[in-house]
């Protein structure tokens, strides 16, 4: 786990942040009891605009990533090794869930640690699309960025029903674009490091774009943080 998406499980002020963040819009944690809490954007809600639109990323991380850490504390009373530092190796061998509450840890943890992600993954007036070694693997494995764009879209728009779109290193060492269901991610899998992913769930874009799956995925790639991209593929690499 990078030290970014270790801190933002922990709760902690986001770091890198490219502008500030208005009062109204910082969430640093909810009334729960137990370990976890709900971890801020880094950036405000009506950054993203117009691609992403400022009522969706409220109710997307307060609402729906907070519903997530109800349920996380919950389950971490039942279940000791379930701590906000360990979200990804408990993703990464489920197996040892007791069975009672392992459907729920699996949804639970999967989202929270997708939706952390994801943040960290879309940023104000980045790049357009990737730059050194990601850039190179990129052109190497699917020929050039916009084949390697093509082919992530139509996976994110193909995805049936909720989900999401990843671009991973996998257990070979190679970029590959995979999908999930509902809340899964490819850590469960095994992948060696995620490097990119879109959430794909309707209530990622059904306030702006209602059912035009298509053009939300379009519009996200103007969101994309290919620094942080990069890093992901470094660290998977490593």
């Amino acid at each position: 786990m990078n030290r970014r998406l270790a801190l933002k499980l922990f709760g902690a002020a986001a770091i890198g942040a490219t502008l500030p963040i208005p009062a109204a819009h910082r969430v640093f944690a909810q009334a729960a009891s137990g370990p976890f809490t709900l971890p801020p954007l880094g950036y405000a809600y009506e950054a993203l605009e117009p691609h992403i639109d400022t009522q969706t990323m409220t109710i997307h991380h307060q609402r729906h990533e907070g519903a997530f850490i109800g349920n996380l504390n919950t389950f971490a009373g039942q279940y000791a090794a379930l701590k906000p530092d360990t979200i990804e190796p408990v993703l990464r061998k489920l197996s040892d869930v007791p069975e009672g509450i392992r459907t729920g840890v699996r949804n639970n943890a999967g989202g929270l640690w997708n939706h952390v992600f994801f943040w960290d993954i879309m940023t104000p007036g980045g790049a357009k699309e990737a730059t050194g070694t990601l850039a190179a693997a990129i052109n190497s494995t699917f020929g050039d960025h916009a084949k390697f764009r093509q082919q992530f879209q139509a996976s994110a728009v193909g995805r049936f029903g909720s989900g999401w779109a990843w671009l991973v290193v996998d257990k070979d060492g190679k970029l590959a674009i995979v999908s999930t269901p509902n809340q899964d991610n490819p850590l469960m899998d095994g992948v060696k490091g995620v490097v990119l992913g879109v959430d794909v769930w309707e209530h990622a874009y059904y306030l702006k774009y209602q059912n035009r799956r298509p053009d939300y995925v379009t519009s996200w790639w103007n969101t994309v943080n290919w620094t942080k991209a990069q890093a992901n593929f470094a660290k998977a690499m490593g």
